[in-house]
């Protein structure tokens, strides 16, 4: 059975992830640097997949994830995001976790995997 979030929109999710980050300091710069860290998609192609309002199943189909995104673990939603099974189920994981990281005012260089 698929889950529901592979169906929704990342342009529907976006303004939470937005809200959660301002709410704790942080900017849209800040949280689109994150997403294209990830995603492989420059600032124009993250700006596309909102508009053209992708699921995440077609954005990260398109994307071509960070080598580096491995490098992410701990806990989003009681889960261990290292362990997820479902290769597309793991990407979301990963980029609810950075945009946790993000809120809770870890330096953008330990989320981003490089130092």
């Amino acid at each position: 059975m698929e889950h529901r979030i592979f169906g929704t929109t990342v342009a529907s999710v976006y303004p939470l992830y937005l809200n959660k980050v301002e709410r704790k300091g942080r900017s849209k710069d800040e949280l689109d640097e994150v997403i294209t860290w990830l995603t492989g998609f420059d600032e124009n192609g993250l700006q596309q997949q909102l508009a053209e309002e992708s699921t995440f199943a077609e954005f990260f189909a398109d994307a071509h994830l960070n080598p580096n995104a491995s490098l992410i673990t701990g806990v989003v939603c009681g889960v261990k995001v290292q362990e997820i099974d479902d290769p597309l189920m793991q990407k979301i994981r990963y980029l609810d976790k950075l945009v946790d990281e993000l809120a809770r005012g870890k330096a953008m260089e330990k989320i981003l995997r490089t130092a």
